[in-house]
């Protein structure tokens, strides 16, 4: 594993082996699907007269017929990806590419359709033994500030090589006389550069050798949904993602309808439409490393998800009453104004999409078990193929209860707002860590110094002085991890703070003087937060500071450690006294704009103390020392 900071941003993966030929053997395998997918529908939709697949449903069933191994597979090649080393299983898989893209040549030259047809049964089938080891194999090589990146790279270049590859099945098999024997070459020769990369993914070790195989999918896939159950956060960002897929699956496959009907274009004007969206769900994965600050920031998510809303509901109004015209090529299509707005609807709603997807695979690959990842993901596969099955039967229902192609993108943009609220009132970390993300960037400039000395697994104890009502949603938006506070009693009175904090499971302490059971209470709490592994924060100063001094340490964190000896994280927030949320001038929320608007606070970040050296002065002694230089340990507390 290497250095949190061994790479200034994503794209410097591409230079480093552990990274590089993963991804571009990925990149060629969804390429050469998409190549041979589209080459053969645009065969036998406007070359062949095949009486069994007749042009206006041959696209369907290609595409069912592709999804087919999802739904039959997925459990079996999770467990494969879990019993071997995921480099020999990505080696062995691109050799099964090979087979089937000589297979699919003789198919071409010979213009054999069932052959063909048999073929994307087995592409499906490689795509489907390809994807555990997809997303299994980056938790395996990159580190947690790496991950957000990483899984950005691998979204943008799944997109561009799926646009890429049918863009190249279109124009080959358009070229007269020969097109399907270039068809064939291309196929073939992108499947052995896919082979070839693969010989340098560097070894990737079995997280389960001793995995009995279960060959029964049915039973496993039950099983693997359990697994996936075991761990709530974990399940309920699979169900997140898997609508995504049935979000996209609607527009995707209402492209070429939208496009002839709707905005009067040719086939030219519904690929345009491709590439705005994928395009979209490119920048806006990218975007996800920088907007996260290298972490894996589940506040995107929430965000992502109003995008997908809001654009999908306004490409209702932006579509509904275009004039009629012939059919429009492309250059006349991006003539008229009213069709850019169209365009960045679309390419915005993608964009969001991207937000959304790329830190819920980051979660599932953080928090999953490393021993049943790739049986976790092969779940997650399940569930899409389904509730992208689920969404073409819905848009069949809609369009035959006679519902325009804009009304339904019009229900599916609300719907997305109903799931997703739904989706975030079920799992509050994912609406408090958006909560967190917001102030740290439209209400404060916050910067964080050595967040690496935040525990990424494993209990810890965080210690930080106490300057204001918001220091825990600064803590929630610094830490990859949730966190557990404890907290005055007093502060879940005050309205929306209170109720934020409640989401957040803080645990309310009372001084033992003034409520013996709740204090004993809070300690019961904290130790049942450490035995299960998580962090826990606490404010040991016992209440926010009144005059910006940094107060004397209490002994609750000593008491915990009397039974569970874990690190103890210092860490020192500095500049928030005097902001609207502090008691400046006794009293908070007053003058909301005496520091201006977004103003810099920042939180610095020591490094753990083993159980054995904590005392509640040594404690005090270090936070001090992260509040008093220059260098990324400011203090700039007032005398």
């Amino acid at each position: 594993m290497s250095s949190a900071h061994d790479h200034p941003n994503q794209f410097a993966l591409l230079g480093q082996r552990r990274f590089a030929p993963f991804f571009w053997t990925q990149f060629l395998g969804a390429g050469n699907d998409n190549l041979f997918k589209f080459a053969f529908t645009v065969m036998v939709t406007f070359k062949l007269s095949v009486s069994w697949l007749p042009p206006e449903t041959a696209g369907a069933i290609i595409a069912g017929v592709f999804i087919l191994p999802f739904l039959l597979f997925s459990a079996t090649s999770g467990q494969l990806t879990d019993k071997y080393d995921k480099t020999r299983v990505i080696q062995w898989v691109k050799s099964l590419e090979v087979a089937i893209m000589l297979l699919a040549a003789w198919g071409f030259w010979t213009t054999n359709v069932p052959v063909l047809l048999a073929c994307v049964f087995f592409m499906g089938l490689h795509s489907t033994l390809f994807g555990p080891v997809k997303f299994a194999y980056l938790p395996q090589h990159l580190n947690e500030r790496e991950l957000t990146g990483g899984n950005g790279m691998v979204e943008m270049g799944t997109f561009v090589a799926i646009l890429l590859g049918q863009v190249a099945g279109g124009l080959l098999i358009a070229i007269p006389e020969a097109g399907r024997h270039y068809v064939a070459i291309g196929c073939v020769t992108v499947a052995v550069l896919g082979r070839l990369t693969a010989q340098f993914v560097p070894p990737s070790p079995s997280t389960d050798p001793g995995l009995k195989i279960n060959w029964n999918p049915v039973t496993e896939t039950l099983s693997n949904l359990k697994l996936a159950h075991g761990n709530i956060v974990v399940y309920r960002s699979l169900l997140g993602i898997s609508w995504m897929w049935f979000f996209g699956a609607v527009f995707l496959s209402e492209f070429p309808a939208f496009a002839k009907q709707v905005l009067h274009g040719d086939e030219h004007v519904a690929s345009l439409l491709l590439v705005v969206f994928s395009v979209g769900i490119g920048i806006g994965s990218l975007m996800c490393e920088m907007l996260s600050k290298r972490h894996v920031e589940i506040g995107l998510v929430p965000l992502g998800a109003i995008g997908m809303t809001i654009f999908a509901v306004d490409l209702y109004f932006a579509s509904r009453s275009l004039p009629p015209a012939a059919s429009l090529g492309v250059a006349e299509f991006v003539r008229q104004p009213a069709h850019w707005r169209v365009m960045a609807d679309l390419g915005l709603l993608s964009l969001f999409a991207g937000i959304y997807s790329v830190p819920m695979y980051a979660l599932i690959q953080l928090r999953s078990v490393p021993s049943h990842r790739a049986r976790i993901i092969a779940a997650n596969n399940i569930l899409n193929a389904l509730f992208m099955i689920v969404s073409s039967l819905l848009v069949g229902l809609l369009l035959s209860l006679h519902f325009t192609i804009p009304q339904v993108f019009l229900a599916t943009g609300l719907a997305n707002a109903v799931v997703a609220t739904y989706i975030f009132l079920l799992m509050p970390e994912y609406l408090l860590r958006f909560i967190a993300f917001i102030a740290t960037r439209l209400i404060y400039r916050f910067k964080v110094i050595n967040d690496e000395h935040i525990p990424t697994q494993g209990a810890a104890i965080l210690v930080c002085n106490h300057v204001s009502f918001v220091d825990a949603v600064l803590l929630m938006a610094a830490s990859p991890r949730p966190i557990r506070f404890i907290m005055d009693h007093r502060i879940f009175k005050i309205p929306v703070l209170g109720t934020l904090f409640k989401l957040a499971k803080a645990i309310p302490i009372a001084p033992q003087k003034e409520d013996p059971a709740a204090y004993d209470r809070a300690f019961a709490e904290a130790r049942k937060v450490l035995e299960e592994g998580d962090l826990l924060c606490i404010f040991p100063e016992g209440g926010i500071t009144r005059d910006g001094r940094l107060q004397e340490f209490k002994g609750g964190v000593m008491k915990i450690l009397q039974t569970h000896p874990v690190p103890v994280v210092p860490m020192a927030l500095r500049n928030l006294w005097g902001s609207f949320f502090s008691r400046i001038d006794g009293a908070a929320m007053t003058k909301p704009f005496r520091r201006g608007i977004f103003s810099s606070v920042g939180l610095a970040v020591g490094e753990p103390l083993a159980a054995a050296d904590v005392s509640p002065q040594r404690l005090r002694e270090r936070v001090q020392d992260l509040l008093g230089s220059e260098d990324g340990t400011v203090q700039q507390v007032p005398a």
